[in-house]
């Protein structure tokens, strides 16, 4: 703590330095946007996007007062509504988020991407990303809700992609630094530079974060880096490479019980576990505009990551003890995947007029192919640090999968009137899938899995309308067709004695919105939509005979076992205080908004079976999850704000409340033994952020997480970070400092 206050200090007197220094006459007048316009709302088509009639959000990171240090993205996407949100730890690390009642792990239902290509482990197969872009790198985050599956992939929940900052200067060199400082030994430094040279341009950012965590055994340290170089050939063409690179250590906590939970949300009984995943992204992008109503982009990108973990992973309920005769602990699991994953995409974005009006085409092909070398259930050491070997040799679940990925899409908005657009689209996918290894290994057998490959030829449609009345109002609409592969972890079967069966069909389904949304005199900005999404052929296990014989034993059976429903309402209103109460420019800017959403999302025709007894006198009761509500899926979501600008200064708090959530489709209320399953009681959490800028380069930020110091949970865990309940952070603070030079 000590250096972080000498750092912060040095950081005081250089920032007192720079107000001193300047003649106070000569100030410019300085702008204060706060969190004004820090979420847009897309009404016509940009770049390569088509937007018109789609259910969209920008959020412009720059007018967001939060905690970025740490990527709280509770605060960053508050403005979202019907965003959840899986919180891990207080790192920051890993962002975890869904909408619509969809699963928050690693963001697996959205295709994540950064500057528009992909980030996640393998879009079709592992599609959990373990990498997310610093947000105080972020110029702007993209999210398009089901319907950008035509354009980017058919993932339920639609794409969210981080647009990195660009230089926007045509000086050679600039300079910016955010240092941040805060509870439990938090502290992180950012730092970036870039500049214009006559027809080169580079952005290159660095930023490192360290801290214990909120929780006991919470340490983490991180490092994460990006380059971007430009040339521009001419006005009309460029040609982009960037580099990007992460690599950290995490120690997790592990889950607890419900009843340790209760009494001490903070400890932990897992001082063993930690998490590692280095991360490199490379992407080479050329850019054209041939004429002035063609634009032409085209991006070959490459990941080679890895996820490393090992820890005690035994369930909540046992004690990670010390043998009375040997003194040590258990051996610890190690688990290794190495991702390789390459692509090319080719966008063209072509105008072009019917009837003397303007009609816009996007069209593109992707070519992708991705490799998972998955070792797990390793033999690792009985200590305590982050040691990854393992002492058998091999591994007993070994595994590799291939991807290959042929798909091309097109979409055109045709602008029927004035007013009226209309926008089909297709998307075709090839893809296969390929599996060969084993599923477990002892000293004298070798369970080897079936080798499986799997061909999908998959034709996507969708249709979207939009009337724009004017500026204060407009209705759209969109139903789009969702398509989600068998992921290889639903290939393995979790046990030796489990079977799969080998008619496992993909995910299918629709997504249909129906909203309005407007601005009415820059006093009133609204969003209102309802949602129907229909999700097919959920993926679960039944219980089976062997043979069918009901006097032998029984086994899991993974298999297709129905349909989930999720509909509701999702809506964002924001109000400008000072505009309507005709306040003038004085008093300053006081704005307040409501993002609310409302999900049903529950089961339909889907049996279960449960078994009691053992053979041959075994009893297997069979019932339906019909009408129960979906896993994590909660009734409601509301986040409220309140911002307040005076001239350099800005304060905001706002409010978090999501109710119960089910960890299982069987909707237990309590929790078993090993808190792996059983509700999740809803919370309410508050936020405050206060900034304070001087000449436009300098900042002072600080503010304070989870106000009331609130115990929360947002999941349950049945691996890492260690089974059982998580828990999130409780009160913490930050303060910040930063330039721009």
């Amino acid at each position: 703590m000590a250096k972080q206050l000498i750092l912060f200090l040095i950081c005081m007197v250089i920032f007192i330095d720079g107000v001193l220094s300047q003649d106070s006459k000569k100030l410019p007048k300085v702008n204060i946007h706060g969190t004004k316009n820090s979420v847009v709302f897309q009404t016509s088509n940009q770049d390569f996007l088509i937007l018109e009639g789609k259910k969209n959000e920008t959020i412009l990171l720059e007018n967001v007062l939060a905690n970025k240090a740490t990527n709280n993205v509770r605060q960053v996407m508050a403005k979202v509504p019907g965003i959840n949100i899986w919180e891990t730890d207080g790192s920051g690390i890993q962002i975890g988020i869904s909408t619509r009642g969809l699963n928050p792990n690693r963001s697996w239902e959205f295709n994540t991407r950064q500057n528009g290509y992909d980030i996640s482990s393998d879009v079709f197969g592992y599609p959990e990303a373990y990498y997310n872009p610093p947000l105080e790198a972020v110029d702007k985050i993209e999210i398009i809700r089901g319907s950008g599956s035509l354009q980017y992939g058919p993932q339920f929940g639609g794409m969210v992609n981080y647009i990195l900052k660009r230089t926007k200067s045509d000086r050679p060199l600039n300079f910016e630094g955010q240092v941040t400082t805060g509870s439990y030994g938090m502290i992180s430094l950012y730092t970036a530079i870039h500049g214009q040279m006559k027809k080169w341009s580079y952005y290159f950012y660095n930023q490192i974060r360290k801290g214990d965590g909120w929780r006991d055994n919470g340490y983490y340290d991180i490092r994460n880096s990006h380059g971007f170089l430009q040339y521009k050939f001419n006005e009309k063409s460029s040609i982009s490479f960037e580099l990007t690179n992460m690599n950290y250590r995490n120690q997790m906590g592990g889950g607890l019980t419900d009843a340790a939970f209760k009494d001490n949300p903070r400890q932990s009984f897992r001082a063993r576990n930690w998490f590692s995943a280095p991360w490199t992204i490379a992407n080479i992008q050329y850019n054209n505009k041939l004429t002035e109503n063609y634009n032409m982009q085209i991006s070959a990108f490459g990941l080679w990551g890895e996820r490393n973990s090992v820890g005690f992973l035994s369930a909540a309920n046992v004690f990670d003890a010390v043998h009375p005769i040997t003194g040590l602990q258990a051996n610890r699991q190690v688990d290794r995947d190495a991702y390789r994953n390459f692509g090319l995409e080719w966008r063209n974005r072509i105008n072009y007029k019917i009837n003397q009006k303007n009609q816009d085409l996007s069209l593109g092909v992707r070519v992708y192919a991705a490799h998972t070398d998955r070792n797990q259930r390793g033999k690792g050491t009985t200590g305590s640090d982050f040691d990854m070997t393992e002492l058998n040799t091999y591994y007993p679940l070994a595994l590799d999968f291939n991807t290959k990925n042929f798909a091309a899409f097109a979409e055109n908005t045709f602008h029927i009137t004035d007013k009226f657009s209309l926008t089909p689209g297709l998307r075709y996918e090839w893809i296969q899938s390929q599996m060969i290894g084993r599923s477990n290994k002892t000293n004298t057998t070798e369970t080897p899995v079936p080798s499986t490959e799997i061909t999908r030829n998959v034709l996507l449609g969708g249709l979207s309308f939009q009337y724009k009345h004017n500026e204060k109002w407009s209705v759209y609409g969109s139903a789009t067709q969702a398509f989600r592969p068998v992921l290889f972890s639903e290939l393995v079967p979790p046990a030796t004695t489990d079977f799969i069966d080998p008619n496992l069909k993909d995910n299918s389904g629709w997504n249909i919105d129906l909203g309005v949304r407007g601005n009415i005199d820059g006093i009133l900005k609204y969003d209102v939509s309802g949602f129907y999404l229909i999700y097919n052929d959920k993926i679960g296990t039944v219980r089976r005979f062997i043979n069918d014989n009901p006097a032998l034993a029984t086994y899991q059976y993974r298999t297709n076992l129905g349909q989930a429903i999720h509909r509701g309402i999702e809506s964002f209103i924001e109000l400008e205080v000072t505009q309507w109460l005709k306040k003038d420019q004085g008093f300053g800017r006081m704005s307040a908004f409501i993002s609310a959403s409302y999900i049903d999302a529950s089961y339909g025709d889907f049996k279960t079976y449960t078994s009691t007894g053992t053979a041959p006198n075994v009893v297997i009761t069979e019932s339906n999850l019909k009408g129960n509500q979906v896993e994590y899926s909660p009734n409601w979501i509301l986040s409220t704000g309140l911002n307040y600008n005076y001239k350099r200064f800005g304060i905001q708090i706002q409010s978090r409340t999501i109710s119960d959530i089910y960890t299982d489709a069987s909707n237990i209320e309590l929790a078993n033994a090993a808190a792996t399953n059983g509700k999740i009681e809803g919370y309410s959490l508050f936020d405050l952020s206060a900034q304070y800028k001087i000449n436009g380069k300098y900042n002072l930020g600080f503010g304070v997480n989870n106000l009331a110091d609130k115990g929360y949970a947002t999941r349950r865990a049945g691996g890492f970070p260690g089974p059982g309940l998580v828990s999130g952070e409780g009160r913490t603070w930050y303060l910040s400092f930063g330039v721009k030079m």
